[in-house]
């Protein structure tokens, strides 16, 4: 099972998303043999790189907020003292 595959959450896979549901509407009952899997492994690949890609910049992102309220208790605290 594949999320929904909607261009503009997926930039990265554009253009195998549209292969593949060219596939869909070209084989209406070859793809339920086979016929647009090759298609649908390289649609897998890509929204695994595509959610790699996502996880590291969040937790790049999470990182930063942690250093800033990390910054900010700091400076709470000395001026509470």
């Amino acid at each position: 099972m594949h999320p929904p595959l909607t261009i503009h959450r997926h930039p990265m896979c554009v253009e195998i998303i549209e292969l593949f549901q060219k596939c869909h509407t070209d084989h209406p009952l070859g793809k339920f043999f086979g016929e647009c899997t090759d298609l649908k492994i390289k649609l897998d690949k890509c929204f695994r790189q595509e959610k790699s890609l996502k996880r590291k910049a969040n937790f790049e992102e999470s990182k930063k907020l942690k250093d800033r309220l990390r910054e900010h208790r700091i400076q709470n605290s000395e001026t509470m003292e």
